[in-house]
């Protein structure tokens, strides 16, 4: 269904479980930061009123799985850590040439926000189905299919606003060009890392 062409390694589950206050302060922050990318593409793509309503809601959703992960941080006797960065969406975003028609631009952010998505659904997956933890498994459940929901909203977009040919040409390739990143990632206790 999410089209991703490696999955991950499911021994990534191994690591993350060495270190679950990692995971869940690198999640926190993946959820902040989805927030951001919703609020971004309202102030970037004003005239879209379609994708403004989505992104509105998609903000609050956002906003209120962070505060969901960041109350599971609290519940274990944690605070949050600091952010770091994302070596997969650093090297993701690199894929698309800067510049290009304001069409273009967006197309582009939407099918990276698309991807980013599935690969946390796929992740998501992965955590509910071995984490031995069952409250965070649950937890992860749940998570899992507003992940799927919201990479389809985006590559929906993507096509609805973009030559669908050309759209679909280039979700293909940046599939192809995810894959390669992560036969390098997989390594660490973080969502897409």
């Amino acid at each position: 269904m999410l089209g991703l062409k490696l999955p991950t390694d499911p021994r990534w589950v191994n690591i993350v479980e060495k270190n679950i206050e990692e995971i869940l302060t690198d999640h926190a922050f993946c959820e902040q930061k989805a927030t951001s990318t919703a609020i971004s593409l309202i102030v970037s793509f004003p005239e879209y009123t379609e994708l403004v309503q989505e992104m509105v809601a998609l903000v609050k959703e956002e906003i209120s799985h962070f505060k969901m992960v960041h109350d599971k941080i609290l519940e274990r006797g944690w605070t949050l850590g600091r952010d770091r960065k994302d070596d997969y969406v650093q090297q993701l975003v690199t894929f698309f040439p800067k510049g290009g028609s304001r069409t273009t631009q967006l197309v582009h952010r939407l099918l990276y926000a698309a991807l980013i998505e599935a690969r946390s659904c796929e992740r998501f997956r992965l955590l509910s189905e071995e984490l031995q933890d069952k409250e965070l498994s649950e937890f992860y459940r749940k998570l899992m299919v507003s992940e799927a929901n919201h990479y389809t909203m985006f590559l929906g977009f993507a096509r609805q606003y973009g030559n669908r040919k050309e759209v679909d040409e280039k979700w293909q390739k940046l599939l192809d060009f995810e894959a390669e990143i992560m036969k390098d990632l997989g390594k660490k206790e973080t969502i897409h890392g």
